[in-house]
C-alpha cells in the first residue's frame, strides 16, 4: 500500500497520476482541516475531488466532490467505495480559503 498526501492549495493538487503500465485501486482518501472548531465557522474550509481520466482535462464532468464542506477540527473520509484508476488517470484536489486542509490519499497497485 502506499500513500500520497499534500497540504492543498487553491490551484490543482495532484496527488497521484497512475505511471504507463500500472492501474492503482484508491483505497482511502482523508481530507483534514487542521485548524481548530471555531463556532462562527471561520476555519470551515471546502474543495473539489477530481478523478480524470487519462488525456481528459480537468472538468465538470470528472468531478467527484464539489464544494465540500470540512469544518474546522474535522475531517471527510472517502473509504466507502474503490476507485481504479488506469495508466495515466489523476486524481487532483483543489481548495477553497482560507487554506486550512491537507490530504491523504491511500492507494494500491492492481
Amino acid at each position: 500500500m502506499a500513500i500520497a498526501q499534500a497540504q492543498l492549495g487553491a490551484t490543482n493538487n495532484e496527488l497521484v497520476e497512475v505511471p504507463a503500465g500500472k492501474s492503482y485501486a484508491i483505497t482511502t482518501i482523508m481530507v483534514c482541516n487542521k485548524a481548530g472548531f471555531n463556532s462562527a465557522g471561520t476555519n470551515d474550509t471546502s474543495f473539489n475531488l477530481h478523478f480524470i481520466k487519462s488525456g481528459d482535462p480537468k472538468s465538470d464532468t470528472n468531478m467527484v466532490c464539489k464544494e465540500l464542506p470540512v469544518a474546522g477540527g474535522d475531517t471527510f473520509t472517502l473509504d466507502e467505495e474503490k476507485i481504479i484508476l488506469e495508466a495515466g488517470d489523476k486524481v487532483l484536489v483543489d481548495s477553497q480559503a482560507p487554506l486550512n486542509l491537507t490530504v491523504t490519499v491511500s492507494y494500491l497497485e492492481v
